[in-house]
């Protein structure tokens, strides 16, 4: 069933078996895996069923840095299937080394392996739409497997790692008639969850407050409740609740917040092929029909024999705002670049002005190539606009065999990276959230010597050169800033409180039934986009709950009664 909060009663008492917060990826994933379970599920969303500008400005807070971290409303979609409204598709899991503990990166080590999570990877893939769970050229298209970097051997690289890409599912799209069908999940739209209150030892929750901006207020009442917003709204959240403790809710050892993690990202140097005809760096499809695309991955053995931090990379184009590229679509793109959302043109392009002499470069590159220009431009409209399943992203023709290399590492947790309480408060009177993402100096020196490793193995093999300015690497890192939607780390998971917020199976140290599903609970952050892991994290909770909750007639999410007067 959906409806909408503007229907329920004022100061109503909502009842349910489980409450889940948030109708994203994680939580819509979650009431599909609890459906016919024979408990009762309430899923609250913040937003409708498209953006809405009133409800995104709830979003909105401090950075500390600019030149550091977007807005906090940026990357981030308040609204029914979250931030699947706007991505792009990119799915991998971790890799079993991201979850030990390893000496050279601080504070690693999750409380599960990758083992823990593997059956829910599988069902991860298929609620996105992402076909197999395999991620290697070899075994997810055998027959037309072709190498990446024909005639480059390396003991410290792989290329046959592939990355999958969903279609981008929305999965309010793609499941909301199922929600809409469902006797047993009830989602109400603009329902806002403003504080969280527990009971008066503390230990387990008794009332969650939700507010529309209309100016209504219900409550709910659930056996167990669920956090399934971004890694920077459940710090929020819980800093917030203050009616038990100052410190806001699992804060007893300040560590709610802490550890704010998104990847080290950025693109570098230029890859020349000895033989331009070795290089394939385009998209394969799989035979499930699922877009997928060969990356570059620092092997696991070296990473613990060189105490490197994971690390891939991807064949780039040139950048995009130097007309010396003469390639035409670039030139477009970098002309008609406000065209381009937000989220993606920080990426694509350099925030620098751009002179007359510069915009009249692109013009000429646009006209000298125009025949290719224009092909590309169908191939867009045809394979990303109109298909059902999009073509993933710009991939342009090679002059020459010429690459720059677009990184993607892991950042070291660090717990003066933070998410905290700002100045002001919102619509509904939540303060406002204030981020100060930091990166350390072990991330600048891992990169530089993953990128001097790889530069060494492409000259060794013979396959060509990768030059690049290692004093540039730290610049070259920070060009975009903190990478856009891949919030992790500030409700991290462990066995000790004093350095965690949730245990291996995701429920806050210290609240018996508060448990938290998102890639705020990451320890450490991989290489991989967050999506997901954070789907088989939700999926395993829910597996989880379904063994923990006895279903409650007292806890049936039909009832609506009107708010007893408390004393």
């Amino acid at each position: 069933m959906i409806q909408d909060a503007s229907d329920i009663p004022d100061n109503s008492i909502l009842k349910s078996d489980i409450c889940v917060v948030g109708a994203g990826a994680a939580g819509i994933s979650m009431a599909l895996s609890l459906m016919e379970s024979g408990l009762s599920v309430l899923l609250l969303e913040s937003g409708g069923v498209s953006e809405e500008a009133e409800t995104q400005t709830l979003y909105e807070g401090e950075v500390a840095d600019e030149a550091l971290h977007s807005p906090p409303a940026s990357y981030r979609q308040r609204r029914f299937g979250g931030s699947t409204t706007i991505w792009g598709g990119r799915c991998m899991p971790m890799d079993p080394i991201d979850f030990e503990q390893r000496d050279y990166m601080p504070h690693s080590g999750w409380p599960i392996s990758f083992e823990d999570l593997r059956p829910y990877y599988e069902r991860a893939n298929q609620l996105c739409e992402a076909g197999n769970f395999v991620y290697s050229s070899t075994e997810s298209y055998p027959a037309r497997a072709r190498a990446m970097l024909s005639g480059f051997h390396s003991s410290n690289f792989s290329t046959e790692q592939i990355e999958r890409f969903s279609c981008p599912t929305n999965f309010a799209v793609r499941y909301g008639d199922r929600l809409a069908a469902a006797d047993d999940v009830r989602l109400i739209l603009h329902a806002n969850v403003t504080n969280i209150s527990l009971a008066e030892d503390g230990k387990s929750v008794r009332l969650v407050q939700v507010k529309t901006l209309s100016g209504k207020a219900f409550q709910v009442q659930a056996q167990h409740l669920v956090l399934c917003v971004g890694g920077l709204e459940v710090a929020r959240l819980l800093l917030a609740s203050r009616d038990h403790s100052n410190q806001g809710i699992g804060n007893e050892h300040d560590v709610v917040g802490r550890y704010y993690m998104c990847h080290l990202a950025g693109v570098i140097g230029t890859l020349a092929a000895a033989d331009p005809a070795s290089v394939w760096h385009g998209y394969d499809v799989s035979d499930e029909g699922v877009y997928c695309r060969q990356r570059i991955a620092l092997l696991p053995s070296q990473q613990r024999a060189q105490g490197l931090a994971n690390f891939v990379a991807r064949l780039h184009f040139p950048r995009m705002t130097d007309p010396r590229h003469r390639i035409g679509i670039l030139s477009a793109f970098c002309l008609g670049k406000f065209l381009i959302p937000y989220e993606y043109r920080k990426r694509l392009i350099d925030g620098g002005k751009t002179t007359l002499r510069v915009w009249l470069a692109h013009c000429r590159n646009v006209l000298l190539d125009l025949p290719y220009t224009v092909g590309f431009v169908w191939h867009l409209i045809r394979d990303r606009f109109l298909a059902e399943r999009k073509f993933p992203s710009i991939i342009i023709r090679s002059k020459g065999g010429r690459f720059s290399l677009d990184f993607h590492a892991e950042q070291e947790p660090n717990p003066e990276s933070r998410i905290s309480l700002g100045q002001g408060v919102d619509a509904l009177g939540m303060p406002r959230l204030r981020v100060d993402w930091r990166y350390t100096q072990g991330d600048v020196d891992k990169l530089r010597r993953s990128l001097a490793l790889f530069a060494h193995d492409v000259a060794e093999s013979g396959f060509g050169t990768f030059q690049y300015e290692p004093e540039m690497v730290e610049t070259e890192m920070l060009r975009y800033g903190a990478y856009g939607g891949h919030h992790i780390g500030t409700t991290r998971m462990g066995d000790d409180p004093r350095s965690s917020v949730v245990d291996a199976q995701c429920r806050v140290h210290a609240v018996s039934n508060l448990h938290i599903a998102s890639a705020s609970v990451f320890p450490t952050s991989s290489q991989a986009n967050p999506t997901l892991t954070l789907i088989a994290i939700a999926l395993r909770l829910a597996q989880h709950l379904k063994k923990q909750t006895v279903p409650s007639s007292d806890f049936n999410t039909s009832e609506i009664r009107p708010q007893e007067a408390r004393t």
